[in-house]
């Protein structure tokens, strides 16, 4: 091998051990920026059903309705716990109702007035389903909210 081909045998080794060093960092710093979210919920009709809780973790999503995480909890007290755990850092948005006879929708009156339980992050909504920027927050460490069902 000449020391032309020797130099440049050397100089790529070198780039790619650097980007595949760089890469296990960002990899592993991924990792350390994972939160959890812990969300307490009050104003719950005891032992009536069940707490259905939808994260989404960008506006489009939240507008489709598609949840990004998704959790569903029996209401057994007054107040309740949901805890979302490892997520990514970034903004995010809350839907969620009690589905008090457990029929996996929220039943609305004639006149389109919810009959169970619902809210949303940043306690906005009561008296219509907010747009995305009235409800989302940022996820920067571990973090706790609160959401009063209506």
């Amino acid at each position: 091998m000449t020391i032309k081909k020797l130099l440049t045998f050397s100089a790529t080794s070198l780039a790619l051990a650097t980007i595949g060093s760089l890469s296990m960092i960002a990899l592993l710093s991924q990792n350390a920026m994972a939160a959890d979210l812990t969300v307490n919920i009050s104003d719950v009709e005891q032992g009536k059903g069940h707490l259905m809780v939808a994260l989404y973790a960008d506006e489009e999503a939240y507008t489709s309705g598609k949840a990004s995480f998704a959790s569903r909890v029996k209401a057994n007290g007054e107040k309740e716990i949901v805890v979302f755990e490892n997520l990514p850092n970034g903004e995010y948005a809350i839907k969620m109702y009690q589905d008090e006879n457990d029929n996996n929708k929220l039943d609305f009156n004639m006149v389109g007035i919810p009959k169970e339980g619902y809210g949303f992050s940043n306690n906005v909504g009561m008296f219509g389903a907010p747009e995305y920027v009235e409800a989302k927050f940022t996820i920067k460490e571990n973090t706790a909210i609160k959401v009063e069902l209506f």
